[in-house]
């Protein structure tokens, strides 16, 4: 069994799955708004 954080280890086995979904919320932010920054620029341009 590969050694853990003492803090990781205190944690419940869905706070720690309830991690890995919010990194995917940020991901899904920031392609938002990066695309929304996209049309913006290219409508001002245009």
């Amino acid at each position: 069994m590969k050694q853990r954080h003492p803090f990781r280890r205190t944690l419940t086995l869905h706070q720690v799955d309830h991690e890995v979904a919010r990194d995917d919320n940020d991901l899904k932010l920031f392609a938002l708004s990066f695309t929304a920054f996209f049309v913006c620029f290219y409508t001002f341009v245009a």
